[in-house]
């Protein structure tokens, strides 16, 4: 796949994750040229996966989970054709995901919407969950059309008017109620007992929100709805499956990727984006220049001073980072001993209190601190995948989504911070999380065998769009996202730059391996011109 850069094409999609996979392949298919520009030696962004442990123990180095990627786009159309490249999902079709509270209790959640209230205690919670999936179901169209549109354009007109026919005004100020309100407040609202929030609370850190961060009430159920219906599927054999399934596709459409290769600048041609170039080379792009980066590196790295309006190039310098998160991967020579051996079944795992502990951990972070009692994200992939370790092992997937990138201290004040990520932090940290883990699986400790641990820094390092140790690409608050992503002075896809395209997490519809916004301003670029259209339009009387 790595090849010299060929000198002239239409586009240049600048990074190689999931939305600059998903923008290449479907200009490519619509028979553009394109050059796929990517950094490291393998394209896939934050999609891979190795034997980061021990030998016969494959690990998802970072991203797993594709729920949002086979309800997307990208997917209804590549799909097809992913899985004739080799993609094989394996999924869950009955424990779908879990909560472990800190006194023990489990509260499950499975692919069947009636066997996952049949444990709710209240019966008006019951109804309550059923009642919030059916308006989600009803609706769920229009929100997505929403989401995989530009907020700002006449696309969103559609989607709208589909939810005003069918909810009304009062339906259109739920929603817009919903995206104001916490999760928190959210599942307050709507629920009496406990269960429905220590399930899916701690969901929003895989959203960059926190318990108490707006657009909560709007994304839990959207959680909620997506699990039920797409599961929780994994790559089989590992993520990296997935990244060689898009090599072959990318390679059937003639796409050019240069692997190995770093953009240094965009260049311009009487005030348009022409090109790219690096340290030795340059590519010109005769139609548009797409850019998988953050709105700092956008605004003042890659592009001149003078290219952008002050107000754009001043607010992408305070573009805010989320939470730093982190990684690790445990190899074990036996099955996890949960004290619940329903959660032997279980593909994801969430160590939480729900709202409770995850809020004050989001705030310890936020604060620059260790968290006292982190919230655990446990990934059983084997699961679903018994191919990824040995038979009759086991392996851990655990993601930290409440850790400060540059701490100042720790909230149990047992641990030194003050030469920040070195090695002795990390590998105290990760202890700190595996103690988390065995309180609910006694022997636990016993059964490691391999350990590797990725920091915040770490993160950075390999990925500048995951800026201070951000995997989501920018915080995203409500003042950061939506109609306000990546920045208030130039929301949406188009930049103030004639032809250069901002696609990635860092713009709508955020973060998430679904490829939504490579997959839409591709659409944009494809879509035949206003003048265009009403001439075919008269062309056809």
């Amino acid at each position: 796949m790595t090849g010299p850069a060929a000198d002239t094409v239409d586009a240049v999609v600048v990074g190689a994750g999931i939305n600059g996979m998903a923008a290449a392949a479907r200009l490519a298919k619509a028979g553009w040229s394109v050059a796929l520009v990517e950094a490291h030696e393998r394209i896939g962004g934050f999609i891979d996966s190795a034997e980061r442990t021990t030998p016969g123990y494959v690990h998802d180095t970072w991203s797993s989970w594709h729920p949002l990627f086979v309800t997307g786009p990208a997917y209804a159309e590549f799909g097809p054709d992913l899985h004739r490249h080799g993609l094989e999902y394996a999924n869950s079709d009955g424990l779908l995901t879990a909560t472990v509270s800190r006194d023990g209790t489990v509260t499950l959640a499975h692919r069947d919407v009636e066997a996952t209230v049949a444990g709710f205690a209240e019966p008006a919670d019951r109804d309550a969950y059923r009642a919030a999936l059916a308006r989600f179901g009803a609706h769920a169209a229009q929100i997505g059309g929403l989401l995989g549109a530009e907020l700002r354009s006449r696309d969103v007109l559609a989607p709208l008017w589909g939810l005003a026919r069918t909810g009304g005004r009062a339906g259109l100020e739920t929603y817009a109620r919903d995206v104001a309100t916490s999760g928190r407040a959210w599942l307050r609202a709507h629920f009496r007992g406990p269960e429905v929030d220590r399930l899916w609370a701690p969901w929003l850190l895989h959203a960059g929100l926190a318990p108490d961060s707006a657009s909560g009430g709007l994304m839990v159920p959207i959680f909620a709805a997506t699990l039920h219906a797409a599961g929780l599927p994994v790559v089989v054999g590992g993520a990296g499956n997935f990244v060689g399934a898009w090599e072959r596709l990318l390679d059937e459409l003639g796409v050019r990727v240069n692997t190995g290769r770093r953009v240094e600048r965009i260049t311009l041609r009487d005030g348009a984006a022409a090109g790219v170039a690096g340290e030795g080379w340059s590519l010109a792009a005769e139609r548009a220049v797409l850019a998988s980066v953050t709105p700092p590196a956008l605004y003042g790295e890659l592009l001149p001073p003078a290219a952008a309006p002050a107000p754009v190039r001043d607010e992408a310098a305070r573009f805010r980072p989320g939470r730093a998160a982190m990684q690790v991967h445990v190899a074990l020579s036996g099955p996890v001993p949960w004290r619940d051996p329903a959660l032997a079944a279980v593909p994801l795992i969430h160590v939480s209190d729900g709202s409770a502990s995850t809020a004050i951990a989001c705030a310890e972070a936020e604060a620059g601190l260790l968290p006292r009692s982190p919230t655990v994200v446990v990934g059983q992939q084997h699961v679903l995948d018994p191919s990824r370790v040995p038979p009759g092992a086991a392996a851990l997937w655990l993601q930290l989504q409440e850790v400060p990138f540059a701490p100042v201290g720790d909230a149990a004040g047992e641990l030194d911070t003050s030469r920040g990520w070195d090695a002795a932090l990390a590998t105290g940290y990760a202890e700190r999380v595996l103690d988390r883990v065995a309180a609910h699986a006694p022997g636990l400790r016993e059964l490691v065998v391999g350990l590797d641990v990725i920091t915040p820094r770490e993160l950075a390092e390999y990925n500048p769009n995951a800026l201070a140790g951000d995997p989501y690409g920018g915080s995203a608050e409500l003042d950061q996202n939506f109609l306000w992503r990546p920045l208030a002075a130039s929301p949406g896809h188009a930049t103030p730059v004639p032809r250069l395209w901002h696609i990635g997490a860092s713009t709508h519809p955020g973060p998430g391996l679904g490829g939504a916004s490579g997959h839409l301003v591709a659409g944009r670029l494809l879509a035949p011109a206003r003048g265009e259209r009403l001439r075919r339009v008269l062309s056809r009387r």
